[in-house]
């Protein structure tokens, strides 16, 4: 937070991570719930969820519902990512946790709790689903002729391509008993309301933790044309599903309108509440796009390109300003020589990293890059932040940017100067945040 008195002009890292701050407020759920809550049902009300939302999500419900109102269910999480319970309100719906990006046996046996909750339900009863990003990994319940541990190696493989979120998810879709519509089949013929936060460019719910309880599109062909586009192998009896489309997801029908989904959260309105408090603080405020995908260094090195424009002067953007962004970008792990030290790093880390070797220590110009839960791909930090002097201070520390960019090393980077953004779990999830300071 900035210290008092202070301001963006003498202490330009705190308002930078003020303005993260914001972004992730916006996004909580207890924030965002209560505008979305059906009214309770003749029947039972299940609640059934994922993502590294669904802790915090599941809290919201239980402290908004009525009180003599039954309520009951299932929600699982990452490792790490249950808020701790407000005082004074009653736990009714269990929340799990399990691993994330990678899924384990513990996401698998919520997934099959989950969908062993589905039976019985009949047409007084709603089940309200929590959805969240994450809940593609959480959620895990392999198609017939996976095992977990296929899964889990499809999963690593798919992280390691560069492939973009939603090919991802098409993937997972197919290769799943839960998701793509799934989940939501399986609850017939109780009432279905899904309340998600957004966490992929476009806000579409079916591609949010590969939707669940969203009628799917995309084609066993398409989910096969992913595998061979990244050389990701799977067994021939999946090979064969697949091609055959035996495999399929629900597809959207005309039953699927009876079926609400809530958008309670989005990428683009925790950048306009960041874009809001820098106005006010008088600087001008840019949001270029909530949905930027690509490589994250390439990314980095398209923003630098911008901010280099600003502090000369250039370009539509004027300053003092703050140019903002979001989206999920992506990194595709280098090969190494044998013997190299493996690199560590997420995708807010590497696009700080191409920001700031294309940056070119321009004087005037500050950064943060962050995932908006916390936690930037698998490491402890959120993301990091960059400075006019970045690459001097590196140069003094005896990091060489280039070499880390090529080791995927952008943790040990920035590490090293002491400029990683650690915040720990937010409980919300609306993705990547990206903010730059021109003075």
């Amino acid at each position: 937070m900035l210290p008092m008195n202070a301001s963006y002009a003498t202490h330009p890292n705190e308002f930078l991570a003020t303005l993260y701050q914001a972004a992730v407020k916006r996004a909580l759920p207890l924030h965002n719930t209560a505008a979305y809550l059906p009214a309770p049902p003749k029947g039972r009300t299940v609640v059934l969820g994922a993502g590294k939302a669904g802790g915090a999500m599941a809290q919201a419900v239980e402290a908004l519902w009525p009180a003599d109102k039954p309520l009951s269910g299932l929600v699982v999480t990452r490792y790490g990512h249950t808020p701790p319970r407000p005082v004074g309100v009653p736990e009714r719906i269990e929340v799990v946790e399990a691993s994330h990006p990678v899924p384990d046996a513990a996401g698998l046996a919520a997934a099959e709790r989950i969908l062993a909750l589905t039976q019985g339900l009949t047409a007084d009863d709603l089940v309200l689903c929590l959805i969240s990003g994450g809940g593609s990994a959480l959620l895990s319940l392999p198609a017939d002729g996976l095992t977990l541990e296929d899964k889990q190696r499809i999963n690593k493989d798919l992280l390691n391509s560069g492939a973009g979120i939603g090919e991802m998810n098409c993937v997972r879709k197919h290769l799943s008993r839960i998701k793509g519509g799934r989940l939501a089949a399986a609850c017939a013929p109780a009432q279905v309301v899904t309340l998600t936060i957004s966490d992929v460019p476009g806000d579409d719910p079916s591609v949010i933790a590969s939707g669940p309880t969203v009628p799917d599109v995309t084609t066993c062909a398409d989910a096969w044309a992913i595998l061979q586009r990244y050389k990701i192998e799977v067994p021939a009896a999946i090979e064969a599903a697949l091609k055959a489309g035996a495999l399929e997801t629900p597809k959207p029908s005309a039953a699927w309108d009876k079926q609400p989904v809530h958008l309670i959260a989005t990428p683009q309105q925790s950048l306009d509440a960041a874009a809001e408090l820098a106005r006010t603080a008088g600087l001008n405020a840019y949001v270029l796009s909530d949905e930027l995908e690509g490589e994250s260094r390439e990314v980095g090195k398209v923003h630098a390109a911008l901010a280099r424009a600003a502090a000369q002067g250039k370009g539509p953007f004027q300053k003092p300003c703050v140019i903002l962004s979001g989206g999920e970008t992506t990194v595709t792990i280098r090969k190494q020589a044998p013997g190299t030290p493996k690199g560590r790093g997420g995708r807010a880390g590497e696009f700080c990293l191409g920001l700031a070797v294309a940056l070119q220590s321009q004087a005037g110009v500050w950064a943060i890059a962050a995932d908006t839960d916390g936690i930037d791909g698998i490491e402890d930090n959120a993301g990091a932040r960059v400075t006019p002097d970045t690459l001097a201070r590196a140069e003094t520390a005896g990091v060489k940017a280039t070499d880390c960019l090529d080791r995927n090393n952008a943790y040990g980077f920035f590490e090293a100067l002491g400029d990683l953004v650690v915040t720990g779990p937010t409980h919300t999830n609306v993705n990547d945040f990206r903010a730059m300071l021109v003075l």
